[in-house]
């Protein structure tokens, strides 16, 4: 009998015990979708504001890697055009980069809390940084590639008379046969966008916090650090992959007519820019300037976001959430 006592008393530990985990998974999940919305919300927005400030920048950089322009022959251009057709184009990379804010920070975070679980107790190392980031700015791509495929052609003032909005250039996609719909239409010029922002994205969430808290030790502000490591970064990432970028407006920009192969899309590239390294970096300036400001940006609300987070975590703690 007293056996018996004493194993249903432990049966209802257990059971109390069971009952109160799954209460604590369910409110774990909860707090995490939370956190994860307000993230992403934050990623959006700041992502819409930066796109409407800097995209004159990104407009007259689009010309010069067009048509290999001086800043002053690209601003004349878009003079003569006129101010109802300055923010033509707007609208694509408008609802790309809101959807990458999201995506964005979603993935990177995703992948990273899976590989660090997986990783025999090491944390967040850069390695697991890199690759995270590498993933993350390959979905990034496979999502917002028509996007800016889209963008590319609304922004070459050549095809303002055959294909002057966004309906007639998926018309024009759309009347592709077969897998030519993707390879000739939405996603011209994949691979080496695939490339760019995969790269890109690694060495970003690599280097944002080491070099954040360098400065932070330095003396800087937390904010102030971390968006001088974003810009510091952009700086770098911006002069090593701009001649990707180069090569995307070339191919993204071209409409109909036979589809090059990477190999030989570089090599005409090249050679219209007079086989001249300063031709291909030809705008790299202006990029420079919009890639400091978004991503400078961009780190400083990712930084508030973690602090954000870390405020809702130690509230569930106290409210007996995480507790074993």
């Amino acid at each position: 009998m007293k056996c018996f006592f004493f194993f249903l008393i432990g049966f209802l530990k257990e059971k109390r015990m069971q009952d109160r985990s799954n209460r604590q998974g369910l409110d774990r999940g909860v707090g995490l979708v939370d956190l994860f919305r307000n993230s992403s919300f934050s990623g959006a927005a700041s992502s819409l504001v930066t796109t409407l400030i800097t995209f004159p920048i990104y407009k007259t950089t689009f010309r010069q890697q067009l048509h290999a322009l001086v800043i002053r022959e690209a601003l004349k251009q878009l003079y003569k055009e006129g101010p109802l057709k300055f923010y033509r184009g707007v609208l694509p990379p408008m609802l790309a980069k809101t959807v990458q804010g999201t995506v964005l920070f979603g993935t990177y975070e995703t992948a990273l809390h899976w590989l660090s679980s997986r990783s025999d107790g090491r944390s967040q190392s850069i390695l697991l940084c890199c690759i995270s980031g590498f993933f993350s700015g390959t979905i990034e791509a496979l999502i917002l590639a028509p996007f800016e495929r889209v963008q590319n052609i609304l922004q070459d003032s050549r095809k303002d008379s055959k294909l002057p909005n966004v309906r007639r250039i998926l018309q024009q996609f759309n009347s592709c046969s077969g897998y030519q719909v993707l390879t000739n239409g939405y996603y011209r010029g994949f691979l080496p966008t695939v490339l760019r922002n995969g790269v890109g994205s690694a060495m970003f969430f690599s280097s944002k916090d080491p070099i954040r808290d360098h400065l932070t030790q330095r003396g800087l502000s937390a904010h102030v650090s971390s968006f001088v490591s974003g810009s510091v970064n952009s700086i770098v990432i911006s002069l090593l992959l701009y001649p990707l970028s180069v090569l995307i407006v070339n191919m993204q920009s071209q409409v109909g007519g036979e589809v090059r192969n990477l190999k030989d899309s570089i090599t005409a590239v090249w050679r219209s820019r007079q086989s001249r390294v300063h031709l291909i970096y030809r705008g790299v300036l202006l990029v420079i300037l919009r890639s400091c400001i978004t991503w400078g940006l961009t780190t400083t609300i990712l930084f508030k976001t973690l602090l954000l987070k870390i405020g809702s975590k130690k509230e569930m703690e106290m409210n007996g959430i995480f507790d074993e």
